[in-house]
């Protein structure tokens, strides 16, 4: 690797091909580990915002063999599929070697982000929701509603996922698409509260900016994820939930500003204390995720760059030995 100066260029097919989801949530509780050792890098975090969406940074480090630096730029609009025919998400990770300063590598952020938003999910649930549940009710079924089905068929028993949308129609589709996939019996719920009534997991991965889940919605022992709320318009939990419930959030610092915590810290039923463990220190064993069966427990998920660059360096190492990808001199 010594003297390598070209830059790797990675597609979104390249990324589907080299990380398949069962080995993107491997990849990230690994990070996570990492993260509890000692060996990453801080995450940064800048937002700019345009008329009809923003713009993302997030960058982090992550020592493995050599140590990777990962800085992610997400463009995200979510009137984009409806008004424009494309994707909310776009962008590009730029992988460097934290050592030297190449930069080894860009990547398509669209799958990059859905892996490991999803595994980030896996993750959580893995240590959190019940090991027998089976059940999962999703709000929900744009783009990263499939990866969030698949990263928790990675890690616990679903037998039955029920899904709710805005556009009953794309439910519906949505639910033939992804039960012929996975071979669960999926379903298109019209009743989004009673849904959520029969889950042992609740997923959100919604741009609403109302809660959409509450403490009365859940049964005792269910576990709920919430994903969409990534800029501080956004919601999706009520602050009563967050307040009845064990949270885990992955950045504290990030929550407080722009996820479900954040709007439960505005309307004074919960702090920044109150919150139980960030992910790495579940993940380490230094807290833990869930303390009984019955308790309601609550993953705020924002996104961070550990999960970007874990991913990213695992797809690269693999693209390297496997030739994948093509090789730019941008320095020519």
């Amino acid at each position: 690797m010594t003297g390598r100066t070209e830059t790797l260029l990675l597609t979104r097919s390249d990324v589907a091909r080299l990380l398949p989801m069962p080995d993107c949530i491997a990849a990230v509780e690994d990070g996570f580990r990492a993260q509890a050792a000692g060996r990453t890098v801080p995450t940064a975090v800048m937002a700019l915002h345009a008329p009809d969406g923003g713009f993302h940074v997030k960058a982090a480090g992550l020592r493995l063999d050599r140590l990777y630096v990962a800085a992610k730029i997400n463009a995200n609009f979510p009137g984009n599929p409806e008004s424009r025919g494309l994707p909310t998400i776009q962008g590009v990770v730029a992988l460097y070697d934290g050592e030297d300063g190449r930069l080894l590598a860009l990547l398509d952020s669209i799958e990059i982000t859905a892996l490991r938003t999803g595994a980030a999910t896996a993750v959580a649930a893995k240590y959190m929701a019940r090991a027998e549940a089976d059940s999962l009710a999703l709000c929900g079924c744009g783009v990263q509603a499939s990866y969030q089905v698949r990263a928790l068929l990675a890690v616990r028993p679903i037998r039955e996922v029920r899904v709710h949308d805005r556009d009953s129609e794309r439910a519906r589709r949505f639910a033939a698409e992804l039960g012929r996939e996975t071979g669960c019996r999926v379903t298109a719920a019209e009743d989004w509260s009673a849904a959520m009534r029969r889950a042992e997991i609740i997923v959100t991965c919604t741009p609403s900016l109302e809660p959409i889940v509450t403490l009365d919605d859940v049964m005792p022992g269910v576990f709920v994820a919430g994903v969409g709320a990534d800029n501080p318009r956004k919601q999706e939990l009520a602050p009563s939930l967050l307040a009845g419930a064990r949270v885990v959030v992955d950045s504290v610092d990030q929550a407080v500003i722009i996820g479900d915590l954040h709007h439960a810290i505005a309307a004074g039923t919960m702090s920044a204390e109150d919150v139980k463990a960030e992910l790495w220190e579940v993940v380490s064993g230094r807290k833990t995720g869930r303390a009984s069966p019955d308790e309601v427990t609550l993953f705020d998920s924002t996104g961070i760059a550990i999960e970007d660059v874990a991913a990213a360096a695992l797809v690269f190492e693999r693209a390297l030995r496997a030739g994948h990808g093509r090789s730019l001199d941008l320095g020519a």
